[in-house]
């Protein structure tokens, strides 16, 4: 049996052009792009295990992702040195593996994360989005109280069945612990979201987005959005924020003595 280091990668990239992160037949995918290069660094049929944190949508850009891969201990001893230089070379510009390290085979990227956090940019200035952030940032054409959104965003915190929020996946649950939910003001004037939580469902983060919103322009009251935590199925009435203005920001992990222990209780937890 060959000897293996797993390795965590983490990852940035600006998801503009990416379908998603999930590799899919004919499409550009982070996964994608990083399997092929690390196919040509270690051959086409190297069974790296990618696999990863969480899996973002077209769209959404990443500054902290995290994964983790399998190599065999003499392929990476062999390069360590120069791994993180030879894959700039082969990735593409609008996406980076900015760190490698070798990790304990109890961690896994997916299971034994304790957290993901992201960050939604939404400029309410009249003219819209400086042109240098127009990729990550959403241009709103109303005023937001910042006040209102505090609320809304209160409403929302803690144990509670997102089921209003997401796209229902068969077998899979759409209950969550959001445990930070709150929005400021950057120095340039932006508006930022910051949403963690244990794990999210899919286009769950942009669907609070979404609903915060028309709280903050005055639309909406801001009991709203926690109002419709008691639907068991997706809200008609909540409108997905556009893909470009969300961000991964973190992964967090537990000490590594609590890796496997972690990803036992994530496993049953899903399940």
């Amino acid at each position: 049996m060959t000897d293996t280091t797993r390795l965590r990668l983490d990852v940035s990239y600006d998801g503009g052009d990416f379908s998603g992160w999930a590799a899919q037949p004919g499409r550009r995918t982070v996964a994608g792009v990083l399997t092929e290069a690390l196919g040509r660094l270690f051959g086409p049929e190297a069974p790296l295990g990618l696999t990863v944190a969480g899996r973002t949508d077209a769209g959404v850009h990443a500054s902290g992702q995290v994964c983790h891969i399998e190599l065999p201990t003499a392929e990476w001893e062999a390069r360590r040195d120069t791994l993180l230089r030879r894959l700039a070379a082969l990735m593409p510009p609008d996406a980076r593996v900015k760190a490698v390290r070798p990790v304990p085979p109890t961690f896994d990227a997916r299971f034994s994360a304790t957290f993901r956090r992201y960050e939604y940019r939404v400029a309410d200035t009249v003219y819209g989005p400086e042109p240098l952030r127009r990729h990550d940032t959403l241009g709103w054409v109303r005023p937001l109280d910042l006040t209102r959104l505090h609320e809304a965003a209160a409403g929302l915190v803690g144990l509670h069945d997102f089921a209003a929020y997401c796209k229902r996946k068969e077998h899979a649950t759409t209950v969550r612990a959001i445990t930070r939910l709150e929005w400021r003001r950057d120095p340039d004037g932006v508006a930022v979201a910051t949403v963690q939580a244990d794990a999210f469902c899919q286009a769950m983060v942009r669907s609070l987005v979404g609903a915060m919103l028309t709280v903050g322009d005055g639309r909406r009251d801001p009991g709203w959005p926690a109002k419709l935590l008691s639907l068991r199925e997706r809200s008609s009435e909540v409108t997905v924020a556009p893909a470009h203005g969300l961000t991964l920001v973190e992964v967090g992990y537990p000490d590594e003595a609590e890796y496997a222990s972690r990803a036992e209780a994530t496993r049953r937890l899903r399940a």
